[in-house]
């Protein structure tokens, strides 16, 4: 039987990079999987298509998640649609990279703004659905760099960073009416912009890795399945690295 077999899964920031690995993941493990994206309509339908192709339904949405609203309507579209949201990854996120010293206020606030403010909107609007449901579970996607922090990337850490103590704040909250509330925490992983890395900074990478390699979006993507899964119903409030040993 599939691990996800039967639920519904929400994720943000799903048309490209690790959300797009999730959303292909969830679909292949039984999961209906409803994602959202924010430029290339073309490629998001594209990607509905390849998950009914698996036997799932599947259905993309223009959706802002820093927009309170947005949120909120995407919210209640999902359900309109799917009928119950079961599963919510909070993935949408971007960076702003910069010494402090050069960083604008505009850097900082858009940061905050998607990464952290983006995971408030939908985990108290996609909660309502849960608690009259009385499950669900929640992921959370942070980085390492919200744990040991990164030069250049104050704004980016800052963000990740305050996912965590969200995170586990929400877990103690809801805990009670069977919700989860866990963090995944990414390394250095393949994505488009690992991609514009030069053969020396990939290596230097590589190096610090204790696997020696960079991650797939696959490998995030198993994390989530086990996460949303009814493996891991005693599981909350939990930080998981994703990072190939780099933070051991």
């Amino acid at each position: 039987m599939k691990l996800l077999a039967g639920k519904t899964a929400l994720v943000t920031g799903g048309s490209r990079g690790i959300g797009e690995a999730i959303a292909r993941a969830f679909a292949a493990q039984g999961a209906n999987v409803a994602f959202t994206y924010l430029s290339s309509e073309e490629r998001a339908l594209a990607i509905v298509a390849d998950l009914e192709s698996m036997g799932v339904k599947a259905k993309c949405y223009k959706s802002d998640a820093s927009d309170f609203q947005q949120a909120e309507q995407l919210t209640e579209a999902v359900l309109a649609d799917f009928g119950r949201i079961d599963i919510l990854i909070n993935n949408a996120g971007i960076t702003r990279d910069t010494l402090m010293l050069r960083m604008s206020e505009e850097q900082w606030d858009e940061v905050i703004r998607v990464n952290l403010k983006s995971v408030f909107n939908l985990t108290k609007h996609t909660l309502k659905v849960m608690l009259k449901q009385k499950s669900g579970s929640i992921v959370n996607m942070g980085s390492v760099v919200g744990v040991f922090g990164n030069a250049g990337q104050a704004n980016y850490a800052a963000s990740k960073a305050g996912i965590i103590g969200f995170s586990k704040s929400i877990a103690k909250e809801v805990g009670s009416r069977g919700i989860r509330c866990n963090v995944l925490t990414p390394g250095f992983i393949e994505t488009d912009m690992t991609h514009a890395l030069t053969d020396e900074q990939r290596k230097a990478y590589e190096g610090s890795i204790p696997l020696k390699r960079l991650g797939k979006g696959e490998d995030v993507a198993n994390a989530c399945i086990f996460l949303g899964s009814d493996m891991s119903t005693y599981i909350t409030g939990q930080v998981i690295s994703v990072c190939g040993g780099l933070l051991d």
